[in-house]
């Protein structure tokens, strides 16, 4: 059956897309980043002005700036699905083709850093001694932590999994334990992988090896730490009774996100800690 045709404000012919009420969180979500960035960078560069260093309170106003925006911005799209009813199944296309090419636009983003990777594997060069790992870098054991950190994220995979199922059977309960389970998870992945990093024996900028490193499983990290606030928001939405059998994409996003990284992982596990240790 046929949407409900929707009407616009000014008595238009009916229509079933989703227009969406003006916003000012995309222009002020592009300014949140924008300060995050720059605060990372003055930090990175040790930055002062006249005898002030900026050092991590740039970052951390920008971070701050960021989830300011999420929670108003999610606030607002919540409104639009549970209040107001404004999601259509026309809709719900839309946002499924949004998010298929968000995710594919992210993949892009970490073949970057697999080339890098590769590129310095397959081709040392003179100052890396003419082998990879260098002579002077003692890489991490790909049995030890990250093979637990591997365990972690298939783990929380199934029971985002086992959240959906739940979800789709009218299941509300068992799926917000299934997506606490979940979100414990993510948080214990991001506490292991900062203690990996604290204990790591060579810093970033000591070579080619070490910058590809740092670069790809740290941009992981801070993917699995937004996937975590992802899940997290679901949770609280399934508690409220916000997802139904039919209607629940809010949720679905979030697991594409967290399958998403599970894979990404996977890949970094194999091709960096396991390959590229050899």
């Amino acid at each position: 059956m046929a949407d409900t045709p929707v009407y616009d404000l000014k008595g238009g012919r009916p229509h079933p897309f989703h227009l969406v009420k003006p916003s000012v969180w995309p222009l002020v979500g592009a300014f949140a980043a924008g300060l995050l960035a720059l605060g990372a960078v003055l930090y990175m560069h040790k930055v002062e002005f006249s005898g002030w260093s900026v050092g991590l309170k740039g970052v951390v106003l920008g971070f701050a700036a960021v989830l300011a925006v999420m929670w108003y911005w999610w606030r607002d799209v919540v409104k639009e699905a549970v209040v107001e009813k404004a999601h259509s199944d026309e809709t719900k296309i839309g946002f499924r083709y949004g998010m298929a090419l968000f995710i594919t636009s992210e993949v892009m983003f970490f073949v970057a850093f697999f080339w890098a990777f590769f590129w310095g594997a397959l081709m040392p060069t003179e100052a890396l001694g003419f082998q990879w790992p260098p002579s002077f870098v003692e890489p991490i054991p790909a049995f030890d932590l990250p093979f637990m950190m591997t365990m972690i994220l298939l783990l929380s995979g199934c029971t985002v999994t086992w959240a959906h199922h739940a979800i789709i059977e009218g299941h509300q309960e068992e799926a917000a334990k299934a997506l606490a389970i979940t979100v414990g998870l993510g948080v214990l992945f991001t506490g292991f992988q900062a203690y990996e990093y604290v204990h790591a024996s060579f810093p970033f900028k000591e070579s080619v090896y070490s910058a590809a490193f740092y670069m790809a499983t740290g941009f992981h990290g801070f993917h699995v730490l937004v996937g975590t606030i992802f899940l997290a928001v679901c949770y609280f939405r399934c508690k409220k009774g916000h997802f139904t059998p039919k209607s629940h994409f809010g949720f679905e996003a979030a697991a594409w996100y967290w399958h998403f990284v599970d894979v990404v992982w996977l890949f970094l596990f194999v091709a960096i800690y396991w390959w590229g240790n050899a």
